[in-house]
């Protein structure tokens, strides 16, 4: 084991020479046998209400093999609610079912943790209630968006929350963190990233306030480092994990990599540094750039890479971010998706599925639970 500036260890192989895919990694209070880590991967397939279904129960379990899976972006309230039948972990039902789903993880034996959602302008309310969409500033989202109708409209312009609001969006998280181990999972991971809320507080273009949580970036990383810190004190923080994407331009973000956001996010890193928090997830299309590159320096703890939603990761770029020492682990989307035994494809060199992007979000098994096995 290797110490890290975080205080938590991280596996190193016995000569130190660069770790594989298939070699054992420490996240946190988390033994992984294997750095392929599942990315965290919204498929709308919970019922209505948000309460997990028996198709997500098959399809988690069936990538129990992975050395950790990271459950899909999870609602944390009605107002952070951001796609239809995404799920949720605010009712006793949610719990419920999440249960089941962690419970088949556990005897299929893998490692699962939540990811904690909360949309900010993003989120899709009924038009009855879009005024409950809430953001650090009234800045809706450029361009149209679809309704589940069909109907396409400008984004509705969210409400700037007020600054004695901030505690009940930290309350948010950790509620659904409490909620979360309640329900099995062996941790969580805050949605720091992808142009939700928590990444609107850290960009300047979508966070204009003057008060304490905007202006400079000490007070843009505010926020999510409140949140992070309140989370790892409810549950540990060797359960706790933080996703970020920094440069991010999607959401109608327009981040970048400016010095500016490097400043953002030294700060944050600063205000999380030395929790001890279980991992650092970082999702960027550049994961060798200084920019990400200060972030893993100046976080020193486990670190996950993740090369971006664009990219199909292959079994030779995975392992260049280990050897490169980009990360200690690799997040991995859409060849798990359609593998759900990827770790057993890229140990033996096999062919893989391939992804079908026409079934992503409908509902049903196809293009969910129906990726074969290998059969030998």
């Amino acid at each position: 084991m290797t110490s890290t500036a975080a205080g938590a260890t991280v596996a190193t192989p016995q000569g130190d020479a660069a770790p594989t895919l298939f070699t054992p990694v420490t996240l946190g209070r988390l033994r992984l046998p294997n750095r392929i880590v599942m990315a965290p991967l919204t498929r709308r397939r919970a019922a209505a209400d948000g309460t997990p279904s028996d198709l997500m129960v098959r399809h988690y379990a069936d990538r129990a093999t992975a050395g950790l899976i990271i459950a899909e972006g999870t609602f944390l309230s009605p107002r952070s609610r951001t796609y239809l039948n995404q799920p949720g972990i605010v009712t006793d039902a949610h719990v419920a079912g999440w249960r089941r789903v962690t419970d088949a993880v556990h005897a299929a034996g893998g490692r699962i943790v939540l990811q904690l959602m909360h949309g900010g302008r993003v989120a899709m309310l009924p038009d009855a209630e879009e005024r409950g969409i809430v953001a650090p500033s009234a800045i809706p989202i450029p361009g149209e968006r679809r309704l589940p109708s069909g109907e396409v409209r400008p984004h509705a312009t969210p409400r700037a929350l007020r600054t004695d609001e901030m505690a009940g969006v930290v309350g948010e998280f950790v509620d659904g963190a409490r909620r979360a181990i309640a329900a099995g999972f062996d941790g969580v991971e805050l949605h720091g990233a992808n142009g939700y809320l928590l990444q609107e507080f850290l960009a300047a273009s979508t966070n204009h306030r003057d008060d304490a949580y905007g202006g400079s970036p000490a007070n843009r990383a505010r926020l999510v480092v409140e949140a992070t810190r309140a989370v790892a004190d409810a549950v540990g923080a060797d359960r706790t994990g933080l996703r970020l994407s920094p440069g991010e331009t999607r959401q109608g973000l327009e981040e970048g990599d400016t010095p500016e956001t490097a400043a953002t996010y030294a700060a944050l890193t600063s205000g999380i540094a030395g929790l001890g928090l279980a991992s650092l997830h970082v999702l960027s299309a550049h994961p060798a750039s200084a920019l990400v590159r200060g972030i893993r320096r100046d976080f020193g703890g486990p670190f996950i890479i993740n090369s971006g939603f664009e990219v199909v990761t292959t079994r030779a770029e995975a392992e260049r971010f280990l050897t490169e020492d980009l990360g200690d682990a690799v997040a991995v989307g859409r060849p798990l998706l359609a593998n759900p035994d990827l770790v057993r494809r890229w140990r033996e060199g096999r062919e893989l599925n391939r992804p079908n992007p026409e079934t992503f979000y409908t509902p049903g098994e196809a293009g969910y639970n129906d990726y074969p096995f290998l059969e030998d």
